[in-house]
């Protein structure tokens, strides 16, 4: 059976952080455009053809090529991909309106995928099986898209000088750690996300005297991804950082330079284990609202909450399974279990644009 595999990623900083787990090609502009004509082409022929869903991943790893291929042998449903950066798909699809041959668009952050849900691209699915396996606060309120892994925002920590490690995320504001903290910049999604929640949970006001605090315990300037704040705690530039999981636990099971020779003196703390629990973030997808082949496109949404898939699904990148039940891989548990915020995700991207203004009008960089 035939797989057609096209991937077309463009390099931004979570990729490039990523590389040594993903492969990369990059183009310049007329090739990406010569090339963007021919994948066109190569899936509209086939779109309305039995046997087959069209994919637009944003996902880059190496244990989705396992996940596509179980889904065709037990489905007999040949899975066609184009992989590329979430925004240049999400502009390629609003481009290609009801002519688009895509039927799955598969991203992360639950931002990323809002925004798209809020742009109409998606279709409403009526899934037993989605509403059972999959937990009401990872799912749109319309079935409009799910989620499939989680990746909890972490607070780490200096074990051998803080003895007292932040315990939620508004400690991280609090005047004692002074001068400790290291995260990067507020533009990047993960803290607009973060932003977003603390809007949901507290309102804008007290959002915003957040965001104050925290710039003022900054160690430093946000700079980097989430590998370079983990890396300024090991140097001695940072105290406390904050990062996604799973950032942390390739230089646990990895070898990342400035990061794994010391990463003993990392302790970790899942954030508001007392009260709403941590902040979440995913992997999610929806069908697209011109899906041509829209039942495949529903079976292949089916197919990833099945175990066997959430346990490829998380694994590829230390994530955490969206369907409760289905076990922990090895490294994933060396982190232990943690109470998860069960904020509705929606409200990520209904706050994302508050988010941004409130870090703009602190000065957060």
């Amino acid at each position: 059976m035939l797989l057609l595999t096209v991937s077309v990623v463009f390099i931004i900083p979570d990729a490039l952080e990523r590389q040594n787990t993903e492969s990369a090609m990059t183009l310049p502009p007329l090739s990406r455009l010569a090339l963007a004509c021919a994948l066109a082409a190569s899936l509209a022929a086939p779109a309305l053809a039995e046997g087959v869903v069209n994919l637009y991943s944003a996902r880059h790893y190496d244990t989705d090529e396992a996940l596509y291929a179980e889904f065709e042998a037990a489905t007999g449903i040949t899975v066609n991909r184009i992989e590329a950066d979430a925004e240049e798909l999400f502009e390629r699809i609003k481009a290609e309106g009801a002519n688009s041959p895509a039927d799955v668009f598969l991203t992360v952050d639950a931002g990323r995928i809002a925004r798209a849900a809020d742009a109409g691209l998606f279709a409403s699915v009526d899934s037993e099986t989605l509403d059972r396996r999959i937990p009401a606060y990872l799912r749109h309120p319309d079935n409009l898209w799910f989620a499939y892994s989680q990746r909890v925002r972490m607070i780490f920590f200096d074990r051998d000088t803080v003895d007292r490690p932040p315990q939620s995320y508004e400690d991280l504001a609090d005047p004692r750690y002074r001068g400790m903290v290291c995260i990067r910049s507020s533009s990047n999604i993960y803290n607009l996300s973060l932003m977003a929640s603390m809007i949901a949970h507290h309102g804008e006001a007290d959002a915003k005297a957040w965001a104050e605090g925290l710039k003022a315990n900054l160690a430093r300037d946000p700079k980097g991804g989430d590998t370079d704040q983990l890396k300024g705690i090991v140097s001695g530039e940072c105290r406390i950082a904050v990062a996604n999981h799973y950032y942390f636990l390739r230089g646990l099971t990895g070898e990342v330079r400035g990061l794994t020779a010391g990463i003993g003196r990392i302790g970790w703390v899942f954030p508001n284990q007392g009260d709403r629990g941590a902040h979440v973030n995913v992997s999610g997808a929806g069908v697209l609202k011109a899906a041509p082949n829209r039942d495949n496109a529903v079976k292949f949404l089916e197919y990833l909450a099945s175990d066997g898939a959430q346990r490829y699904f998380a694994d590829g990148n230390f994530e955490f399974p969206a369907v409760p039940g289905v076990g922990l891989g090895a490294d994933v548990a060396r982190l232990g279990l943690f109470r998860a915020d069960g904020l509705n995700l929606s409200a990520l991207g209904d706050n994302q644009a508050a988010a941004t203004r409130i870090f703009d009008e602190v000065g957060f960089k």
